[in-house]
């Protein structure tokens, strides 16, 4: 009981502290001020401190990864989100960057909250080496889409900025474009390849545990979905040249795709992967 209660109070603090960082992080975009995006950081150091802990504390509970669950799933999600959002920041320093990746954490994090927080027991199907090797790829590469939706935000706003001629604080906050659309590739080819890597280890798994390697799963059939649409994108921009606002248009729906597959599958559709 008392881990139980533990674990529901990191899990709280952490959604608390990604809210003001959220909050913090949008009255950014209407201030002048550098100290703001500091705040924000701090903010999300603290709360990604809580949600480690909450992290470990599932895991020492119930003995694997938590991601059995749409509550474990989405909070899983968000992790793996912020691990990428603080690798960029400290590779590019785009202070700017946390007001436009928070207010996802939060998203994910608030869903996170609306589901069943209970631990269960892992499936023996499911007990695996394959299991931690799927889903981490899987999840890291669904962060990699999410990091690319941000940054191709980044990207629209500050094309209408050039464009309009009306060059104010936040044009000057936010990287240019070039930058931005560089970034944007690096993260879609990088989800792409992490899908690809997830679909090649749960279809070794598939076999080792059911005795076939695709099984028509609602998930499977999304996951392909999706590596298709992102393949897609690619092969746009290296051979038609689609960059830029198309890149950042393409990375946007990316992105929807990605959230209907974890989302509106995982609950509207019953399959194997009740924990992606």
């Amino acid at each position: 009981m008392l881990q139980i209660e533990i674990n529901v109070l990191l899990f709280e603090l952490a959604l608390t502290f990604y809210f003001i960082a959220a909050i913090t992080g949008i009255a950014e975009l209407f201030r002048g001020k550098k100290a703001s995006s500091r705040a924000t950081l701090y903010l999300a150091i603290i709360g990604f401190l809580f949600h480690t802990a909450n992290i470990i504390v599932r895991y020492i509970e119930g003995g694997h990864i938590p991601v059995t669950d749409m509550h474990e799933a989405a909070s899983f999600f968000s992790w793996c989100v912020l691990v990428l959002f603080f690798y960029h920041e400290i590779r590019y320093k785009m202070g700017i960057l946390s007001s436009f990746v928070m207010p996802i954490i939060f998203v994910l994090m608030i869903s996170s909250a609306f589901f069943s927080r209970e631990i269960t027991a892992l499936d023996p199907v499911l007990n695996s080496r394959w299991f931690e090797i799927h889903v981490i790829l899987a999840f890291m590469g669904d962060a990699a889409f999410a990091m690319a939706f941000g940054i191709g935000t980044m990207y629209l706003l500050q094309e209408r900025y050039v464009k309009s001629r009306h060059l104010g604080d936040l044009f000057r906050k936010l990287p240019s474009l070039q930058s931005l659309d560089e970034i944007n590739f690096k993260l879609i080819l990088l989800g792409f390849s992490l899908l690809t890597l997830a679909i090649i280890s749960g279809i070794i798994w598939a076999h080792s545990a059911w005795g076939s390697y695709w099984r028509w799963d609602p998930k499977e059939v999304w996951s392909l979905i999706t590596w298709i649409i992102y393949a897609l994108v690619l092969h746009l921009r290296v051979t038609v040249g689609w960059r830029g606002k198309k890149a950042a248009m393409l990375s946007i729906f990316g992105f929807a795709i990605v959230i209907f597959a974890f989302f509106g599958i995982g609950l509207l559709q019953k399959g194997r992967h009740v924990f992606l």
